[in-house]
């Protein structure tokens, strides 16, 4: 039969990493090979090769219309970013093409569009995937597919002022349960730039003055936030990537962190040009008051792929040189990186997970002086096949941690 005498069906990209799919971004050439193996002579009509590119959202809510009613509401919406169409083999005449026995290799090569794409992404709501499918049609026999994706990750570089510009802030609560004043709590922090890439530490400064009667606990995070829209109506879902948590700040106490390191996993960049998905990160500097709500100060974060150029340092780059009048924030931080042994998770979970972990190995601390300056490339590998993050809702209200009080001005 001539469906047994096909034993290879299948393409190859063209790529200089062995077993590696390469990846590309807007405006690269895509290339490669559809392989064809026959164990005999076999008529083809025709070879064709279909390359697409979409992101897609889809979800339901359910709805309740009156007391014994309900019914699911469906959202999903898509945007095309890539579609061409190339015929691999086919006769000009219309008829069939005898292929013998053997391996044949039929050579392909289209270009992306020059206009921006998205980042190849992968979530519980949606996707940003790219591929090529191949179709071999022959006499007399079903239709024979296969497809192949490859990964598009867009350059984001954090070498532009808007991404080199330090971020700061500052906030601050009464803090009440039920009817009664326990004193206020506030927080300032501030980094030195907003754009980073997966891999680098972020150096955390920061104050927390607790004139509270009780005992606070600071801590950061660093959130991922991944955004669906579809018809009009929105879908988020909330994620951790990385914690760190401070010392117990006692009542009417004040604490500082100078230059805390907190450490960017191996995680996707910021998506922000998508109309249906988009992917946000911000690191969260927050101080856990018991028997009250949350006080957290959020500062924006881009993720990126080309990260700070090597004649930039922390002393010399532009994010360094920029001068913000930190005077409002009533309070001086010192910028020299603190020595201390931060505790440091990097693994995806939850706060209240992050909360709950006893054993939690002391790292020492990382010399800050040399930033990782790999591009994202180099982190490709780690996170294309790593599986997706836990998403769950952040919880609003974690438990504090147990941890014996310590108070730096008493």
């Amino acid at each position: 039969m001539i469906f047994d005498k096909l034993k290879k069906f299948g393409i190859v990209f063209d790529s200089p990493e062995v077993d590696c799919s390469p990846v590309f971004s807007s405006g690269d050439v895509v290339s490669g090979r559809v392989v064809i193996e026959l164990s005999g002579v076999s008529k083809v009509d025709s070879l064709k090769l279909h390359a697409e590119g979409f992101a897609k959202v889809h979800w339901t809510e359910s709805r309740s219309a009156g007391s014994s009613t309900a019914y699911t509401q469906n959202y999903s919406d898509e945007v095309e970013y890539l579609n061409r169409r190339e015929v691999l083999l086919q006769a000009d005449n219309g008829e069939v093409t005898v292929l013998p026995a053997g391996r044949h290799e039929f050579p392909f090569s289209f270009q992306l569009p020059e206009e921006t794409l998205v980042t190849s992404f992968e979530g519980k709501h949606g996707s940003i995937r790219y591929w090529v499918k191949v179709k071999l049609h022959r006499p007399w026999t079903t239709v024979k597919k296969i497809k192949r994706e490859f990964t598009v990750i867009e350059p984001i570089d954090i070498n532009t002022p808007a991404l080199l510009a330090p971020q700061a802030g500052t906030k601050d609560k009464m803090a009440r349960a039920w009817y009664r004043n326990f004193g206020q709590v506030s927080v300032t922090a501030k980094i030195d730039r907003k754009g980073y890439t997966p891999g680098e530490v972020i150096p955390v400064f920061a104050e927390f003055d607790n004139s509270t009667s009780r005992s606070v606990v600071p801590k950061a995070f660093i959130t991922q936030t991944q955004t669906f829209i579809a018809r009009g109506t929105m879908k988020q879902k909330r994620s951790v990537v990385a914690t760190l948590c401070g010392d117990i700040v006692g009542a009417r106490c004040r604490e500082t962190w100078h230059g805390r390191a907190i450490k960017i996993p191996p995680v996707g960049p910021s998506i922000l040009q998508c109309r249906i998905i988009r992917v946000e990160y911000m690191l969260k500097v927050c101080v856990d008051v018991p028997g009250s709500s949350k006080l957290c100060l959020e500062l924006p974060l881009v993720i990126g792929t080309i990260p700070l150029h090597p004649f930039g340092s922390r002393t010399s780059s532009i994010s360094s040189q920029y001068s913000v009048n930190l005077e409002w924030l009533r309070m001086a931080i010192p910028e020299q990186p603190e020595r201390k042994c931060p505790l440091i998770l990097h693994s995806v979970v939850t706060e209240e997970e992050a909360e709950q972990r006893n054993t939690v190995v002391l790292q020492p601390a990382e010399d800050l002086s040399g930033i990782l300056e790999r591009p994202l490339m180099a982190f490709v590998q780690e996170f294309r096949f790593r599986p997706p993050p836990v998403y769950s809702e952040i919880d609003p209200n974690p438990q504090p941690f147990n941890m014996r009080p310590r108070c730096m001005t008493c």
